[in-house]
């Protein structure tokens, strides 16, 4: 569509294709975490970067799927060193579990792409009795960045390369509840409304990327923290729904982004040369965009932070 196809001051624009946001990177001495990679974005994700020579792990929910995606990259791309471990973002014990395992493989990390998460789900509680959204697309990316921290320190200072946290957030998080995170009821199903909780659980992804990157730069650690909009895409993230599926599946080709041009943001900021040492920033369409007041607001990231390592511990 041609309101898609201005470029704004990184030259890419909606229309640009991870591809083509990372033509002649080379990304051969790096490792990445790819989290929700066995569909979608992250699929693509995990496959451009592969592309790019990052040595890849996709952390999958269902260990068949993401062996499937692997030999299907693999095949596209046969130069690609890529693998997958088994990660269940909603169970505490799982995230810890994947955590303790890449630790123990004695790998660098240098790239930590919190890409998986659900929407608009009915209310369920997770195994850890939070809610499910908040539980999957924010605690336990929390929890994983927090247990994989001290390996992407270690790796940015013994490789001097910067370090990249990446949290895939949605223009969703402007959408929350009133208070933008229900605190003191968020596991309360009296209120509960599904879209809501998504954009309160995308609105604790910036919250997240922004006071970790305070943190790791009063710790004057060479890692950056930041989150993204990767656009309105026909995933499976509508499967919930099925009236929106079906119009997704009817009209979503003419007035949304498909997949590669939906991972463009993500492997922008990523892997770009023009990213490096921006910290606690917002992306859009891969250029800096504007998030909602509540997502600006140092206060409630600081108690967001507070909060979710209390669920952790």
């Amino acid at each position: 569509m041609w309101f898609l196809s201005k470029k704004g001051h990184s030259g890419f624009s909606p229309y640009s294709t991870a591809e083509e946001v990372t033509q002649r990177i080379d990304g051969s001495a790096l490792t990445a975490i790819v989290t929700g990679a066995s569909s979608g974005i992250g699929a693509e994700t995990a496959r451009v970067l592969a592309l790019r020579g990052v040595h890849v792990i996709m952390g999958v929910r269902n260990i068949s799927a993401g062996e499937q995606v692997k030999e299907t990259i693999i095949k596209d791309v046969p130069q690609a060193k890529i693998d997958a471990l088994e990660l269940d973002l909603s169970s505490l014990a799982s995230v810890r579990n994947f955590a303790s395992n890449y630790n123990s493989l004695g790998l660098p990390l240098n790239l930590l792409i919190n890409n998986a998460g659900i929407m608009a789900t009915p209310f369920t509680l997770s195994k850890d009795k939070i809610e499910l959204q908040f539980a999957t697309n924010h605690v336990g990316h929390f929890l994983l960045t927090n247990l994989l921290l001290d390996t992407m320190k270690k790796t940015a200072r013994e490789s001097r390369k910067e370090g990249r946290i990446v949290n895939v957030s949605s223009r969703r998080h402007k959408f929350s509840y009133n208070e933008g995170i229900w605190f003191d009821k968020i596991n309360d199903q009296s209120g509960y409304n599904g879209l809501s909780a998504y954009g309160q659980s995308k609105l604790a992804n910036v919250l997240h990327a922004n006071e970790l990157a305070r943190h790791l730069k009063d710790e004057g650690v060479e890692i950056t923290a930041n989150s993204l909009h990767p656009g309105a895409i026909a995933t499976n993230l509508f499967r919930q729904h099925s009236i929106i599926s079906g119009i997704v599946n009817v009209i979503g080709k003419h007035v949304l982004k498909n997949v590669e041009q939906g991972a463009a943001t993500t492997c922008y900021v990523a892997l770009h040369p023009d990213v490096k040492g921006v910290s606690g920033k917002y992306y859009a369409d891969c250029n800096i965009a504007e998030a909602s007041p509540q997502a600006n607001d140092a206060g409630l990231a600081k108690r967001l932070w507070d909060f979710t390592m209390s669920l952790v511990h």
